[in-house]
């Protein structure tokens, strides 16, 4: 982020426009929306702009740039065809730390002009620091279609109601609550239809009913924020991090999905990087009722969805036996996302009819499956966080009958920037991880390829072939025995 984006409190600052056609008759029209006084640097100025400076009361100085003119200025904004005027503001305000706009050329600019939607007080500004203006423009009207037109008029009551209810309502979380509950209810609607004695009869009633807000109103949501990609996360997932007092999360959560969470939400990790070693599932579960008991709105957020490998029925038990009210908002799952990522179908019509998604591990190493199901043909699976224990999978799927020419997929940190994906053979892959280590979080397709949908591979997919597995091409020429997986099982294993 090169431009930091804020708003400049300009009551009875001085706001400097220098220009003469249209483009100064743009930045004045901007500048006279706030509480600055304002000056017109201009030689001759154009009907328009000389009777929207009149009307506004802004002050015409006539004549060429004087550097007296910018004393005790706080923005300037440059509207002229004038590029030797131009470039002489620029170095003055710039000598002098004053922030300027120079309009179409953002290298003698310290500041640029975002596109405004304008709820006065409620503004949203958009930016693309220059690059896409156009496109600045399209989300400003995307907004502006979904803000109603007397929004600031809303905002303007709740600031004068704002002393009211701090006096009625001293617990901080208690009043956010009530502010929660008037901003998105019956207050807002009759503000919004100008009903100002109807919204006044619902703030006596929701006053008088705050004690209620405070039975039971801790919450836990167990929350899938998918498999790391911000925009895979549903809207619900979002609603619920912007309601959330507290979020604990999962190692595995993508720092960027916290764009979704309020600012001044409280974040705890309950993964490998926040509570040392790890935190038990024990400890996890004190932390959601702990937090929910205080009367805090809580988002336990897991990578991927909630229901596949990650505990949540542990942690629906532990918050209901407390008595605290839980729900669930699922998430895509990590198979599902990175299938669709790479393009991989799942299941093929006459050809693979079941799919399945598995774990790779266990507390006590390697999971009880049904490996011959597993095995059998047309029946393909993806592994979950089996990694480490691949060699030990491939041993038990091959004794099960599988072919050591099944095709296997690896994806690595799937839909994120770094993702990587990995094509080879059941039989090779002990080897392919050791010669290619996987780092990040991974999924192993099991039984899936491009080629039996007559699909083609995207062309980042590294194709390791057995001879490849070790990278060299000559240390491994064929896929492992049984025996040799036997091997590589135990030492992995030890």
């Amino acid at each position: 982020m090169r431009y930091f984006p804020l708003f400049v409190d300009l009551r009875n600052q001085t706001v400097v426009v220098a220009g003469d056609g249209e483009k100064a008759v743009q930045k004045l029209r901007l500048a006279i929306k706030s509480e600055a006084r304002i000056k017109v640097i201009c030689g001759t100025p154009s009907p328009e702009l000389a009777v929207l400076a009149q009307a506004s009361g802004a002050e015409i100085l006539y004549g060429p740039f004087k550097p007296a003119d910018l004393d005790g200025v706080r923005l300037v904004f440059v509207a002229t065809e004038d590029a030797v005027l131009a470039a002489a503001i620029s170095r003055e305000a710039r000598r002098r730390d004053i922030a300027i706009n120079v309009v179409d050329t953002p290298e003698a600019s310290t500041f640029i002009v975002p596109a405004l939607v304008d709820r006065d007080p409620i503004v949203v500004a958009v930016g693309s620091e220059g690059t896409a203006p156009v496109l600045a423009r399209d989300i400003r009207a995307t907004i502006e279609a979904v803000l109603p037109a007397r929004l600031g008029s809303v905002a303007k009551a709740a600031a004068d109601l704002r002393a009211k209810v701090k006096e009625a309502v001293a617990e901080p979380i208690l009043r956010r609550r009530l502010w929660e509950r008037l901003l998105r209810g019956p207050w807002r609607d009759r503000m919004l239809a100008r009903d100002e004695a109807g919204a006044a009869r619902v703030v006596e009633r929701e006053i008088a009913s705050v004690a209620d807000l405070a039975k039971g109103s801790g919450h836990v949501s167990l929350v899938g924020a998918g498999p790391g990609d911000p925009d895979l996360l549903t809207l619900r997932a979002q609603q619920r991090l912007q309601e959330a007092d507290v979020i604990v999360v999962d190692g595995l959560v993508t720092d960027a999905i916290f764009e979704h969470a309020r600012r001044d939400a409280r974040l705890i990790r309950a993964g490998k990087e926040g509570y040392g070693v790890a935190s038990n599932q024990g400890e996890i579960n004190s932390v959601l009722v702990r937090e929910a008991a205080k009367g805090q709105r809580v988002v336990r957020l897991k990578g991927g969805d909630p229901f596949i490998f990650g505990r949540a029925a542990e942690e629906m038990a532990a918050v209901r036996a407390a008595g605290i009210p839980v729900d669930i908002v699922p998430g895509i799952t990590a198979a599902h996302a990175c299938a669709a990522s790479i393009g991989l179908p799942l299941t093929l019509r006459e050809k693979v009819r079941q799919f399945s998604v598995v774990t790779g591990t266990t507390g006590a190493g390697v999971p009880d499956l049904d490996w011959k199901s597993l095995a059998r043909p047309g029946h393909a699976f993806a592994i979950y966080m089996g990694v480490r224990t691949a060699p030990m999978i491939v041993s038990h799927l091959i004794a099960a009958g599988a072919s050591t020419d099944l095709p296997v997929i690896i994806v690595e940190n799937g839909t994120r920037p770094d993702e990587r994906v990995i094509r080879t053979l059941l039989g090779a892959l002990p080897n392919v991880l050791t010669g290619h280590p996987i780092k990040g979080p991974a999924v192993l397709f099991v039984g899936l390829d491009w080629d039996a949908a007559h699909l083609s591979p995207p062309e980042r997919v590294e194709q390791i072939e057995p001879s490849d597995a070790h990278g060299n091409g000559r240390e491994y020429e064929r896929p492992m025995t049984p025996e040799e997986i036997a091997l590589a099982t135990h030492w992995v294993a030890g």
